[in-house]
């Protein structure tokens, strides 16, 4: 039985999959399997992963009708078979030590879990470390609550420092705390976050390093980067399910406006999604959407009671103009930053 399982989830992935899992199967940990989960995808990635299986024994695909990257994400989990198990994306890659590293140190400290940090690569091939979710150490239960859920959370508006993404892919995790507490992930959108909240509210300890594990592409046709003409349903799920997670177990005691952070967040997100170069609406309804999205009763009362402070530049441009209600202004940024792409 392999110690590790990476999963993979495969979808319109022709362009990047070899590179991908070139860097998984070259590993200097080679006690592992590589799971791809093809999700029911229209070009060749399918027959592509059929080829990369026949090259390595390690490598099992496990073919699907289209179902998201949550349902190929939970299908992986079923059928693996490592004590840990390890997440990456088709369009990215490791470095060669990640599983090296995090399995090392989570052995040598008796954790369940290990985290990095990792690198994140324009198109042209500049990259930029990103640090991990904790500094490198061995964290128990309350370190990791403080350091890992209650930022997930998010009671971070103004305070960069405390923003915490929901990256999966630079964590090593335990196929036993998954299995034992049926924790899945579920949604198109966000599913990372809730994932990540509810794993760590029972992991007992994780082993940081500082190093990086994985190297996060950023790829102008992901997901993150479509429109999302349904954003808001996925949106309004996702926070009846993290509010569910928080009455669970006991998340926001010790946040009182956690929800209107999430839903500046949101907010944030959803504006970047309507003003997106692929949503085929003109100017003047893009900006009506905006108003609207604003004017909604949960993202009234957190423009309301927060001015956030401290962001990156353009985000704290969109959220000063928004807090003064500049939408034309707001609108106008958008296009010109849009027209020079």
């Amino acid at each position: 039985m392999p110690e590790i399982s990476v999963i993979v989830p495969v979808y319109r992935a022709e362009a990047f999959l070899r590179k991908c899992t070139e860097s998984v199967l070259s590993q200097t940990f080679t006690d592992l399997e590589l799971i791809l989960v093809e999700d029911g995808s229209p070009d060749k990635s399918g027959e592509l992963c059929d080829a990369i299986a026949a090259e390595d024994s390690r490598v099992r695909v496990i073919h699907k009708e289209n179902g998201g990257v949550s349902s190929a994400r939970n299908l992986g989990m079923e059928q693996a078979r490592g004590n840990y198990i390890a997440f990456a994306d088709a369009d990215d890659w490791l470095p060669p030590d990640g599983l090296a590293l995090m399995y090392d140190a989570l052995v040598k400290n008796g954790a369940d879990t290990a985290g990095g940090s990792h690198n994140k690569v324009e198109l042209n091939g500049r990259s930029d470390p990103e640090p991990g979710a904790m500094p490198a150490g061995v964290y128990g239960p309350e370190e990791i609550r403080a350091g890992i859920t209650d930022r997930l959370m998010g009671e971070r508006m103004g305070k960069p420092g405390e923003v915490l993404n929901g990256f999966i892919w630079r964590f090593l995790f335990s196929r036993t705390v998954i299995a034992e507490n049926h924790i899945t992930f579920a949604g198109a959108y966000l599913e990372d976050e809730l994932f990540l909240l509810e794993y760590f509210c029972h992991a007992k300890k994780l082993a940081m390093i500082s190093q990086p594990v994985y190297y996060y592409l950023q790829n102008p046709v992901s997901v993150t980067r479509r429109y999302l003409p349904d954003y808001m349903d996925t949106f309004d799920a996702f926070m009846a399910a993290k509010a569910a997670l928080a009455n669970r177990f006991g998340l926001g005691e010790n946040l009182p406006q956690w929800k209107e952070n999430s839903n500046w967040s949101g907010l944030l997100i959803a504006i970047g999604n309507e003003f997106a170069p692929s949503n085929p609406a003109p100017l003047s309804q893009k900006r009506q959407k905006v108003k609207e999205l604003c004017a909604r009763p949960d993202m009234a009362e957190a423009i309301q009671a927060i001015h956030p402070q401290g962001l990156g530049k353009n985000k704290q441009m969109v959220a000063d103009l928004v807090c003064k209600r500049r939408f034309f202004i707001l609108s106008i940024l958008y296009w010109y930053k849009n027209r020079n792409r």
